[in-house]
């Protein structure tokens, strides 16, 4: 990818600490839970929640601590509580495995019915749950199409004006004075958008592989992730791994 000048953003800061700016043209905001919000749909959308990926794990011998739905679906209901959206569209990838679903603790399983009950669910799904959820409400789809965007899993070869994708778990390694650090970010060019994973336990590519070169016709700009704010980092402060 080009280390071409960043393009000019209309990037202001929310309340929330999320970096409000445009993907082709539509208002966006990126919010610092990895959840992105158009506010004049009402939409809120996450990418990658990969429900159940410990058990999954726990299944093949790997033992890590069986949390990682209940802290993810945590996150997502107080997404749905503080914006009350009138629908929640999750990119592909909600589930780790296509048992993910039969996996489901009886609390968590309630925990998505209790989002169902507010708002209207869209299972777009991805390459680890490509039939999407059988028992839970919602509507599974293979995208979605709202304003100029276009709201999808996997990013398309090439340019694509006006995509929305999850799938890569884009990653920034940011250079410090005292070194660096990597947090999970977006990355757009203003044109169209990649979102990081939301899940707990989903992992993350750094911005800087060669996987992201050819969906950006110039270089990127990295929101990456804190504790309770966005920071928009240039393509000439991130690092490769």
């Amino acid at each position: 990818m080009s280390a071409a000048p960043a393009p000019s953003y209309a990037l202001a800061r929310s309340p929330c600490g999320g970096a409000a700016l445009e993907v082709a043209g539509t208002e966006a905001l990126l919010r610092p839970s990895g959840a992105l919000w158009l506010a004049g749909e009402r939409l809120l959308v996450a990418a990658d929640l990969h429900l159940e990926k410990g058990s999954a794990y726990a299944a093949r011998g790997q033992l890590l601590p069986p949390y990682d739905t209940r802290e993810t679906l945590a996150r997502l209901t107080a997404e749905v509580a503080q914006l009350r959206p009138r629908m929640l569209a999750l990119l592909g990838d909600s589930f780790h495995d296509g048992d993910g679903e039969d996996r489901l603790s009886g609390p968590d399983a309630a925990a998505l019915r209790a989002i169902a009950a507010v708002t209207s669910i869209i299972w777009v799904v991805g390459n680890h749950d490509r039939d999407g959820p059988r028992a839970l409400p919602g509507d599974i789809a293979s995208e979605l199409a709202v304003e100029r965007l276009r709201f999808t899993h996997e990013p398309a070869a090439g340019v694509s004006r006006g995509e929305v994708a999850g799938h890569l778990h884009p990653c920034a390694r940011i250079k410090l004075r005292s070194g660096s650090t990597r947090r999970r970010c977006f990355v757009t060019d203003g044109e169209r958008l990649v979102m990081p994973a939301f899940g707990a336990y989903a992992g993350g590519l750094n911005i800087r592989d060669a996987a992201f070169a050819p969906l950006f016709a110039r270089a990127p700009l990295a929101i990456a992730l804190g504790e309770r704010r966005t920071h928009v980092i240039g393509w000439e402060l991130l690092r490769g791994d």
